[in-house]
């Protein structure tokens, strides 16, 4: 797969972040859904004066429906033309005609060999959960999911460690045709706030389809007590969807961050990223890309 800029263009880093209450997810849909991707092509194209071009974004992480943003990285390749008319403005007329549930911070001319997706190192993702016997905070609703039983962080946190590392997460994941459900978990853990809410942080190459959400739930069940801490890990090595893990809702989801290398390793990264993986083991292995989020 080809990445190179095309001549007569430039490659624009963009930095954002969104409410994913009001959206269909990232990535544009069939059929007049709202998404981040389409709202922000619309509008690229609407303050450049571009009527009859769109220029697609790509993206570090396409989260679901409902899933919200902090960090999220894009890029988009611009002619180098409009880029030098609208670069000085453009972040402000952005802002003008964006809808406040998403916001871009910062436009750049992005090093050689940047890719938002391919280039990314790896992706941060909090979900928050309040467990107080009266329910969430009414500002914090869209933000954090109610659990009615008290939970054992400690407990969660343990069961969190143990996923580290690299592994088949064919168990937590929603499986995608000629799709690797291998994944390297780099830092899973738990943690109370000071005002209650627990924390579940996990930092990862990549992610497949659901695991965040589907680690998430099985962790719920050992901190509730239903399950012990021991339990999240033979899920994993069963290496199937097991029906008692639960895919929770995604509204406490929020991808935090996405971490790149140096500039001068980009391109090496760019590359090593589309490699196919595959565990130590006999058969064959499933193949994507590794940077798929």
């Amino acid at each position: 797969m080809s990445d190179e800029v095309q001549p007569g263009f430039v490659r624009v880093r963009m930095d954002l972040s969104y409410d994913g209450t009001e959206f269909s997810g990232w990535a544009k849909q069939a059929g007049g859904r709202r998404t981040v991707q389409g709202e922000i092509e619309d509008t690229l194209r609407t303050v450049t004066r571009s009527r009859e071009t769109t220029y697609e974004l790509t993206v570090a992480g396409r989260t679901d429906a409902g899933v919200h943003a902090r960090g999220q990285v894009a890029h988009v390749d611009l002619p180098q033309e409009l880029w030098a008319e609208h670069r000085e403005k453009l972040l402000k007329r952005l802002a003008g005609r964006l809808s406040k549930d998403v916001r871009v911070w910062s436009l750049t001319e992005a090093p050689a060999g940047f890719n938002a997706r391919f280039a990314a190192l790896w992706r941060r993702y909090v979900y928050r959960v309040g467990d107080r016997p009266g329910g969430v905070d009414p500002l914090l609703r869209n933000h954090v999911l109610w659990h009615d039983w008290e939970l054992d962080v400690a407990a969660m946190d343990t069961a969190a460690k143990s996923l580290v590392g690299e592994h088949d997460f064919a168990a937590y994941a929603k499986k995608r045709e000629g799709a690797t459900t291998i994944r390297e978990i780099l830092d899973f853990g738990v943690r109370r706030r000071v005002d209650g809410t627990v924390e579940i942080e996990v930092r990862a190459d990549a992610f497949c389809h659901n695991q965040v959400r589907s680690m998430v739930g099985a962790l719920l069940f050992v901190g509730d007590g239903h399950r012990g801490v021991e339990w999240p890990r033979q899920v994993l090595e069963a290496r199937v969807r097991d029906s008692a893990v639960h895919v929770v809702r995604p509204h406490g989801l929020t991808l935090e961050e996405v971490g790149y290398p140096a500039d001068e390793l980009l391109a090496a990264r760019n590359l090593a990223a589309r490699n196919r993986r595959s565990l130590p083991g006999p058969g064959p292995a499933d193949a994507i890309p590794r940077a798929e989020g």
